[in-house]
């Protein structure tokens, strides 16, 4: 496999709020810069305390600027006796404007469907605007009408505010934006306050067969997706993305909706323990197929197999044997249409987490891993099985 990582200069480095800071990157061998779509993400190489780690940061400038890729990326102080994020806190604190750091190709599967013509509402809270804005410097080029709707605090943390009213602005009346401000403090300019509810988008939204993208913090987007949902706006036209751990949000809303058991409450597998409480958050891979939720006491629903493909995947560890089907797109999906709980983190052949021992067969891969597992591993979250499978799960 060619070389995955390059290394880039930082060209600029500009505080956006009192919590966010943009970088601009630039090839350090001059090449050109890297293909995108409007909505991913470029993977860093950062140094941690015990060796190097990936993280993902969303590409918040036009995919197709000339001049950089740039990132905008939140400080995530550690609170409440959690640790400082690695990534984050070294970015702000660490990389001055003329540093290089290695960073992997534009990748994941949450992007602006380029070929609808439907309306576009763009949901962001905190720090989610970045790929949405990236979307929308693409969606001002256009015809579509957009609704951009940015929840935040309060003025003080709400980044690149002035870049997303001059697209506004330049658009003629085709995009509109709401700025939705939780506590503002004096002097802030908000077009709402408090938190984005049925009445706030009904009042913004004509009625139409709208295509919603939403990203942000966990239990915002659980309370978007229900409010969504709510509303009429089918599953198939809402398309997000997670900072971080996430899963499917589907079954995160119906988790959270679910009364809890006597005993100890239900915590989805890799949920933040945040969803506890669906207050509005502001801190924030990939797009999800809306899953059917299963009735209690019942398995999950699993898609129809692909009967003529023979490829099935047996998780030895847990007795399950599953054929194959195209309702999911990976072994990671497969797993847990059957009702298993893999461990994950990225969904995006990235860091590695859902890596497990490959007894017997072939995966191949549809998207090429950033560290490709050794002899006897594969990494499921972005691999299909080649045949009959066995793996140590």
């Amino acid at each position: 496999m060619a070389e995955t990582f390059r290394r880039f200069r930082v060209a600029r480095k500009h505080p956006e709020s009192s919590v966010i800071t943009s970088f601009h990157l630039v090839p350090a061998d001059g090449g050109a810069l890297w293909p995108a779509r409007p909505g991913q993400y470029l993977t860093l190489r950062i140094p941690g305390p015990e060796g190097p780690v990936l993280r993902t940061y969303s590409l918040s400038n036009a995919v197709d600027a000339p001049d950089c890729h740039r990132i905008s990326v939140k400080r995530e102080a550690g609170l409440n006796g959690r640790p400082d994020g690695i990534g984050s806190v070294w970015l702000h604190d660490r990389l001055a404007e003329g540093a290089e750091i290695e960073i992997a190709a534009p990748r994941g599967a949450f992007f602006l469907d380029e070929d609808s013509t439907r309306p576009v509402l763009l949901l962001a809270g905190g720090v989610g605007l970045t790929p949405l804005l990236s979307m929308l410097h693409r969606l001002a080029q256009g015809n579509r009408k957009v609704w951009l709707v940015h929840a935040v605090e309060n003025g003080a943390v709400q980044p690149l505010r002035a870049e997303v009213a001059a697209l506004a602005a330049a658009a003629a009346g085709r995009i509109t934006i709401c700025n939705v401000l939780r506590s503002p403090a004096p002097g802030d300019h908000a077009d709402a306050t408090g938190a984005v509810d049925a009445a706030l988008l009904q009042s913004l939204l004509p009625l139409d067969d709208y295509q919603v993208y939403l990203c942000g913090p966990v239990p915002f987007m659980v309370a978007m997706w229900r409010l969504l949902t709510g509303l009429g706006i089918v599953p198939e036209r809402i398309a997000y993305e997670f900072f971080g751990p996430g899963g499917s949000l589907p079954k995160l809303a119906a988790d959270q909706a679910a009364p809890p058991p006597p005993a100890i409450p239900r915590i989805p597998v890799n949920a933040p323990k945040s969803l506890n409480k669906l207050d509005f958050l502001t801190d924030p891979d990939v797009r999800k197929a809306a899953e059917p939720v299963a009735r209690k006491g019942q398995p999950p629903a699993m898609p129809p197999a692909d009967a003529e493909s023979g490829d099935e995947v047996v998780f030895a560890r847990s007795g399950v044997t599953v054929a194959w089907n195209s309702g999911v797109s990976s072994i990671l999906e497969l797993a847990e249409s059957a009702g298993l709980d893999p461990a994950f983190v990225c969904r995006s052949g990235i860091c590695n987490s859902c890596r497990c021992g490959l007894k017997e067969g072939q995966v191949d891969y549809f998207s090429d891993p950033l560290d490709p597992p050794g002899p006897g591993q594969a990494l499921i979250c972005c691999s299909r099985p080649n045949g009959r499978v066995v793996l140590d799960l």
